[in-house]
């Protein structure tokens, strides 16, 4: 065999080795809900239900257009059901309204249009809430997102997202990570006289990961939901490098001025109030990204009875973020 031919193989067969160590190490795309998972669907809330559109209240469903995969927020299990920590969250929103949310798969840039249209409800996609988005949208902020890294842990002191010149990198393919983070640091290096970082891309998040647990890589960038995931799936054999930044809520987006956000914002309080929604998370490992305050376009919401007291709302300022 030819030594071209042998290196082809040597290649293809790193590739297979590759590809089966991922149930093994650390697997971001499940077949399935998570160990510890159970079907929260709070009992209907009859004050809060008067918040919905009667259009919707008469149909009792809600169309939720998403896009597959993004592990943990929604993917597809191996019956090809939508499900995801973000599915669990609107599902269970939506029961407390008395509503029944039925997930769409579409094409992501296609999600807005449809709001716009008419032809769909609301997004529930990982929608990262933005001033730009916000013009012709309402979000419903469910979820703290941002760029995290991980690596092995015990190596945590040696990694700093912010002085990682000369290292090496694992991302997945066209995120955030990939083509701005990481990207974006290592031309300052070279600007700076510094050595480069080293990146790695694989088509997979779970291909990334496995390269950080096997030390192929330093560290793995990604978006904090999915490191924080990919953690809790690795069983000790990934810890995070420092604390998360380019912070920036995940929203559900609605039409712009649609009484179906309020409503849901209003179910959402109640769930974090309730305790519903940080036990939904937790079984996802994702208790540390968690809102602690529902907004909607990044300010606060009150509640009826909070308003009938002139409870003052107090909004935050909105920051910069990443749009996946």
């Amino acid at each position: 065999m030819s030594k071209s031919k042998l290196r082809v193989a040597a290649q293809a067969l790193s590739a297979l080795m590759l590809a089966s160590t991922l149930g093994a190490c650390v697997t971001n795309e499940e077949t399935g809900n998570p160990e510890g998972w159970q079907q929260t669907l709070p009992a209907k809330d009859p004050e809060l239900a008067q918040l919905v559109p009667k259009e919707i209240a008469s149909r009792g469903t809600v169309s939720a257009a998403t896009n597959t995969p993004y592990a943990p927020n929604e993917f597809k299990d191996s019956k090809g059901r939508i499900i995801g920590v973000e599915m669990d969250l609107v599902k269970a929103a939506g029961a407390v309204l008395g509503l029944d949310v039925q997930p769409r798969q579409m094409d992501f840039s296609l999600i807005l249009p449809a709001i716009s249209a008419g032809s769909i409800d609301m997004g529930a996609s990982a929608f990262t809430d933005t001033e730009e988005r916000q013009k012709n949208y309402d979000f419903v902020d469910f979820l703290n997102a941002g760029v995290a890294w991980a690596t092995q842990p015990g190596n945590e002191g040696n990694v700093d997202p912010n002085n990682a010149c000369g290292m090496t990198v694992a991302v997945q393919k066209g995120t955030y990570s990939d083509t701005d983070e990481v990207q974006g640091k290592s031309d300052e290096c070279v600007k700076q006289g510094k050595p480069a970082i080293t990146k790695l891309v694989y088509a997979t998040a779970d291909a990334a990961a496995t390269a950080t647990i096997l030390k192929r890589a330093e560290a793995y960038s990604s978006d904090s939901p999915v490191i924080s995931y990919a953690i809790k799936r690795s069983n000790g054999r990934l810890a995070q490098a420092g604390e998360a930044f380019d912070t920036a809520p995940f929203g559900w987006a609605f039409k712009k001025g649609s009484p179906l956000a309020p409503a849901m914002a209003a179910a959402l309080k109640k769930l974090i109030a309730d305790g519903t929604y940080t036990k939904i998370l937790t079984p996802w490992g994702l208790e540390d990204t968690a809102v602690k305050e529902v907004t909607i376009n990044l300010k606060l919401i009150a509640t009826r009875s909070e308003r009938r007291r002139n409870t003052k709302v107090v909004s935050t300022q909105p920051g910069g973020a990443k749009q996946q």
